[in-house]
């Protein structure tokens, strides 16, 4: 089997995508000269936070096989890798966000807080100053370390031996803890802030459970797309029924952290804590609060268990849509309620999110077509290109 195999973006792609974009871009302009500011500042906090978790939850995937020294899945490390160059664009995304923060929350004005003792107990940490370090400080990190991980791999192409590899699992043994706690806090920042008299001590958890099993379902269908155009030909049933089992597993743990949050909540009916649920549930969000556990838990959930499915290419792909979907849904869910008058999906909504699919799916392909798309060294691949029982 060649192991020299190099992607190769495709005009079309990278014209489509370019579309795309620009269509997001004309959405964007459109929403803040139309006025419609909030909405428009909204949809692009659910974006960023979107595709960033998709970038952090198939990092955190990577780090979980070097850690556990999985061989099966050594043929794909080169697509969490690419994923993990979309931080640097998130970055400069982000870094845009600053610009709508009073826009979106409530604690970022001065006599807001003054004048509200909740506020002021919680001011020692959501304020702007300190706000805007850990947002530097996160993102520094994870480009750091990710970037780091990913040179020393494509460095291993040409090296070879265990030298790398024994870094790269130390780097992953760091990460993948900055990762739980940093990320865990960039969600309370920017996502449970929004509310800022609510909080849940299982929302953080949520959010990364959230982003582990999103990241991992798109790392499963690029690789299935990719084997459809041919540059995977080692997928063999075996490796896509192993993504099937980590889909399935982390969307029971997703719907785990979903009924804690929720039930705690209902059975102990603190208005405190109800304050958050009260617009979701009795409200016109009241279908997309049910969608949310439907499409991220209950389908996956009922079709992997039939593990048929999960071999095929159009399941894979099909659950994955699903999920893609889901996590749309939840994030619309989290932010929309708290920032926005009413729930409405207007062309803000679908226009900026095909924009950023767009960027993303631009980056990431133009980060495969970087490096040799399966790592050719890697002490285990004989593992993976022989999985097939």
């Amino acid at each position: 089997m060649n192991l020299d195999i190099q992607f190769k973006v495709g005009s079309k792609f990278r014209t489509s995508m370019f579309v795309m974009i620009a269509i997001g871009l004309i959405t964007i302009v459109a929403g803040f000269l139309t006025g419609d500011t909030h909405r428009t500042w909204a949809n692009l906090l659910l974006n960023n936070f979107y595709f960033l978790s998709l970038a952090i939850g198939a990092i955190f995937w990577m780090t979980m096989q070097a850690i556990t020294q999985s061989g099966w899945s050594s043929s794909y490390l080169r697509i969490p890798q690419a994923m993990g160059i979309y931080l640097i664009v998130s970055f400069v995304l982000w870094f845009v966000m600053f610009f709508g923060i009073h826009d979106l929350y409530h604690w970022s004005h001065t006599e807001a807080v003054q004048n509200d003792p909740i506020l002021l107990h919680k001011s020692a940490y959501l304020n702007l100053p300190f706000f805007a370090l850990r947002f530097v400080v996160f993102f520094a990190l994870w480009i750091f370390i990710t970037m780091r991980i990913r040179r020393m791999s494509i460095k291993e192409d040409t090296e070879g031996g265990t030298r790398l590899f024994g870094k790269i699992e130390f780097s992953s043994k760091v990460l993948i803890f900055v990762l739980a706690f940093t990320f865990s806090l960039f969600s309370i920042d920017w996502l449970m802030s929004l509310d800022a008299h609510w909080y849940s001590t299982i929302y953080a958890v949520k959010k990364f459970v959230s982003a582990f099993l999103h990241g991992t379902a798109l790392v499963a269908a690029i690789a299935v797309i990719l084997h459809m155009q041919g540059y995977f030909p080692q997928l063999t049933k075996k490796h896509k029924s192993d993504f099937q089992r980590y889909i399935f597993a982390l969307s029971i743990i997703w719907a785990y952290m979903w009924l804690s949050q929720y039930l705690l909540i209902w059975y102990a009916n603190i208005p405190e804590e109800t304050v958050y649920y009260v617009p979701r549930i009795m409200s016109e969000y009241k279908t997309l609060f049910y969608a949310e556990l439907v499409l991220n838990w209950f389908v996956p959930f009922l079709f992997l268990m039939w593990n048929r499915i999960g071999k095929t290419n159009w399941g894979i792909l099909t659950i994955v849509a699903i999920l893609i979907v889901g996590q749309w849904v939840e994030l619309y869910m989290s932010i929309m309620p708290g920032t926005v008058e009413s729930h409405k999906i207007t062309y803000i909504e679908i226009g900026s999110f095909i924009g950023y699919f767009g960027l993303f799916a631009f980056v990431v392909a133009t980060a495969l077509s970087k490096a040799n798309l399966i790592p050719k060294k890697h002490p285990y691949l004989m593992e993976s290109l022989h999985d097939d029982h």
